[in-house]
């Protein structure tokens, strides 16, 4: 008999989880496909996890966390940070597909325990102030909306992709030039 590891059978949970809300959303989503998937008993997601919402919760609070980790706001490399924040999308589009998901499902109603989240955006809010007080980039918009606008730039395209085809074109020429557009509109956002 295999002895059991319970750090082992959380991580397939959560892989699995993370595939199934990034796929179906919230309401979609199925506890029994993710206990399939997971290769786990359903019982064990409720006992590691709680229901199916705190599940979700949990889900896209790390992966937000490890966005803020792998691609921190540069205000002196505005540009450099819209081109890894790009990348992290491309490498991670599950991201975006959860908020997504999230965005649909409950709108503008705040979450329980949205504290983390909260933080989390305030510490990039907090580095753009620092390249506001420091005189790197423009202090004509807000902070916090012009993260709002930065984020919605660099990750529109990956949101909406049919719509980066059709107005723009889907050949790696023009997602290029999009791309490099995209970094303009946000220098020109950003400049002093």
């Amino acid at each position: 008999m295999a002895a059991r590891d319970p750090e082992a059978t959380r991580a397939r949970i959560f892989d699995a989880a993370v595939a199934e809300f990034a796929r179906y959303g919230i309401a979609g989503a199925r506890m029994d496909r993710i206990a399939t998937a997971a290769r786990a008993n359903k019982q064990l997601i409720y006992a590691y996890f709680g229901n199916k919402a705190e599940l979700f919760a949990r889900v896209l609070e790390k992966k937000m966390l490890d966005l803020a980790v792998s691609v921190p706001v540069d205000p002196d490399d505005i540009e450099g940070w819209i081109d890894r924040l790009m990348d992290y999308h491309a490498a991670h589009p599950e991201l975006l597909r959860l908020l997504f998901w999230e965005g649909l499902e409950y709108g503008t109603a705040e979450l329980p325990d949205e504290s983390e989240r909260q933080d989390h955006y305030a510490r990039k809010v907090a580095a753009l102030q620092d390249g506001q007080d420091r005189g790197v980039v423009t202090d004509a918009i807000p902070a916090r909306d012009l993260l709002f606008l930065l984020i919605a730039l660099a990750n529109w395209t990956m949101v909406v992709p049919q719509m980066s085809r059709i107005l723009v074109g889907g050949e790696d020429n023009d997602r290029d030039r999009l791309r490099t557009s995209i970094k303009e509109a946000a220098r020109r956002l950003t400049a002093r």
